[in-house]
């Protein structure tokens, strides 16, 4: 008998919420970083950098040494071949993955339902499926110069209720855009934001930033923080100040 598909549920404990990001590209340094903060973080993001390294053997080495993964490789391409990757990370385990979703309402839709099917069809879990709206390194100048006009805040909210109408179960966004995000679509769609740095941090190539605190209590559901973790003396340190000031954010 094949078993149910596990439905998404939000985090619940903070520590669920805070997702490391391991852009490097070693895998000895990616299993001393997961033996250390599995069961400490919610997730390890696997995005380009480290795939292009190391490809699906990361991912089975996070997963083996205790961690899940968010595979950040924002599908974009046709929709049979970004359903075709998206079946590809899901028989891999991965808890969340995403696509962009300036691919088309179609592709996000044939994704979310090829994924519902291979999983209702082998048992597999299903993973959090997540579109990109506008990343977080972009401006509105930025945005202007590829021919999308209007305020930053306008496109995030169009894609993710583009998303929301696809099936997908939440969006990738700036912790700004979040209240038009929950204005928009609703306390149950899903948002996860980089650009997040801690009140000192560097703010290195991201423009639209802001604290573990403030998009806590902005309303975000996952974080996603890479350098002021992997670039700490002691990560371990790092992620418990991190968690501690979202903890107090939630408090407040």
């Amino acid at each position: 008998m094949v078993p149910p598909v596990e439905l998404v549920r939000p985090p619940v404990s903070m520590r669920e919420r805070l997702i490391v990001a391991l852009d490097v590209d070693d895998l000895e340094q990616v299993k001393a970083l997961v033996r250390l903060l599995a069961g400490k973080v919610g997730m390890f993001k696997v995005g380009k950098q480290l795939f292009t390294h190391a490809g699906p053997q990361a991912v089975k080495l996070i997963r083996e040494t205790g961690g899940e993964v968010f595979l950040d490789l924002k599908f974009h391409d046709i929709p049979t071949t970004v359903a075709k990757a998206a079946i590809g990370a899901t028989r891999l385990g991965v808890r969340m993955f995403n696509v962009h979703a300036s691919g088309s309402l179609e592709m996000m839709r044939l994704t979310a339902r090829e994924v519902h099917r291979v999983c209702r069809q082998e048992g597999l879990r299903r993973p959090i499926m997540l579109a990109v709206t506008v990343l977080t390194s972009l401006n509105k100048s930025d945005l202007e110069r590829v021919g999308v006009g209007g305020e930053v805040m306008d496109q995030v909210v169009r894609l993710a209720l583009l998303s929301q109408e696809a099936g997908m179960d939440g969006v990738v966004a700036s912790p700004h855009e979040v209240a038009g995000i929950r204005a928009a679509c609703g306390r149950r769609f899903i948002i996860v934001t980089p650009g997040i740095r801690p009140q000192r941090g560097k703010r290195n190539d991201q423009r639209r930033v802001m604290t573990p605190e403030e998009a806590v209590r902005g309303g975000v559901d996952y974080i996603v923080v890479g350098r002021p973790i992997l670039e700490a003396k002691d990560p371990l340190v790092a992620v418990r100040d991190m968690i501690a000031e979202m903890e107090r954010a939630a408090l407040s």
